[in-house]
Order: C-alpha cells, then structure tokens, then sequence
C-alpha cells in the first residue's frame, strides 16, 4: 500500500516540476523579448547619437543585445518545448544553450568591469573633442541636432 503511495506522490511532485520548469521558461522568454525590444529600442530612438560617438559601440552593444534577447527567446522556447515534449534530446539541447548563455554572461561581465574606465574615459574625451570642433559649424548639421537633443 505505501508503495503505491509513493508512486503517487512522485507523480504528483513531477507533474508540479514540470509546470514550474514550464513557468520559468515562459519567464526567461519574456524576458528574452524585453531585452530583445530594448535593442530594437536603442537603435530607432537613440540611433540620432552615433554621429557624436567615436567608436561603434554604442551601435553593437545594441546589436548584443539583440543577438541575447533572441538567444535567449530561443533557449526559453526550446525548454518550454522540451517539458511539455518531455525529450531527452530537448532536454539536453536547452541543458547546453543555458550554458552557453551563462558563459556568456561571464565573459561580458568580466569584459565590462576591465574595460569600463577606459571606455568612459575615451567617451568623454571624444564627446568634449567633437562638441567643441563640430558644433554649430557649416556641414556637421548631424552632431548640431544630436548634442542639442542631448541637453
């Protein structure tokens, strides 16, 4: 009798699993997506700013954050999939890409703390250099626009 017990309640305690992994991946989705929509967001709206900009990064942190958002919608499809499907080899793929994304993450946050002083510092240095030489001068009508929608 307690063994028929105890395989009832593993079924129930799977079945709860399954739908908790479930709500968890719909979560990583969306947040796939808003990370996903800030990208998009980032280069409509703020796209009047790259022409105050040195360097291209502002351009390709936006183009990460897209490639992530999308990585990330896909990995959460992936595992809601793989637990409704109930597949090892779903499994096993969403198992990787989560890991795939977690190094990620830790490369671009070490690569962020390294870098971040340099890079505020060459942004500043650029910004100060192209609003005293290109503001309100014949031709640089771009930068004009941006650093007054700036202040």
């Amino acid at each position: 009798m307690t063994r028929y017990y105890k395989e009832d309640k593993d079924d129930w305690l799977t079945v709860f699993l399954k739908y908790l992994l479930f709500m968890f991946n719909f979560l990583f989705w969306m947040g796939g997506l808003m990370v996903m929509a800030v990208g998009i967001w980032t280069l409509i709206e703020k796209s009047d700013y790259l022409s105050l900009l040195a360097s291209s990064t502002f351009a390709f942190s936006a183009y990460i954050l897209i490639f992530a958002g999308t990585l990330v919608m896909v990995t959460g499809f992936l595992g809601c999939c793989a637990v409704i499907r109930e597949q090892r080899s779903c499994l096993s793929l969403y198992f990787c890409m989560l890991l795939l994304i977690f190094l990620i993450e830790l490369v671009g946050g070490i690569l962020a703390f390294i870098y971040c002083q340099k890079l505020s510092e060459e942004l500043k240095q650029h910004l100060n250099l192209t609003m005293t030489e290109n503001y309100a001068q014949p031709g640089k009508d771009d930068i004009t626009r941006s650093v007054d929608k700036l202040q």
